[in-house]
């Protein structure tokens, strides 16, 4: 279940976020907070941006950060962040209202992982209601059924 690599208290819901820096920071706060990533992690990702511009873009409206696994990764897990009035990451699919940043501690770890998230992501009704859901419950409920 996805519920499992995502719990509760990894998702986030603002209404506004400055840039897409903010955004990242925000969304990988959970994560330094449980140990799953360390600050490097963080710096890693914004490094990538600069190198390969929004390479973590990767539909429309969604954005799912990530960097190597010895870039800072300490375990597996996601964090998710949505942004009601969208952030701006200089790509074609912006305005980003979801962001999910992967954290996974070697590259075989978290294959079950995103073959989950890849089915929540496919499902753009269940990624419209989290995208407009007002509370952290309404996401997790429709996260459970993955």
């Amino acid at each position: 279940m996805l519920n499992v690599y995502l719990p509760d208290s990894r998702i986030q819901l603002v209404e506004y976020c400055n840039d897409w820096q903010q955004a990242i920071r925000i969304c990988a706060t959970p994560l330094l907070k449980e140990g799953l990533i360390e600050n490097r992690y963080l710096h890693n990702i914004f490094e990538l941006f600069q190198k390969l511009g929004p390479y973590f873009v990767v539909a429309p409206h969604i954005a799912m950060p990530h960097a190597r696994p010895e870039d800072g990764a300490i375990n597996t897990g996601l964090s998710l962040l949505v942004v009601k009035q969208g952030v701006r990451f200089n790509s074609e699919h912006d305005p980003v209202y979801l962001i999910v940043m992967l954290a996974a501690n070697n590259t075989n770890n978290h294959l079950n992982m995103l073959a989950q998230l890849a089915e929540f992501l496919a499902n753009e009704e269940d990624v419209l209601r989290v995208t407009r859901s007002s509370s952290i419950t309404e996401i997790s409920e429709v996260i459970s059924h993955y």
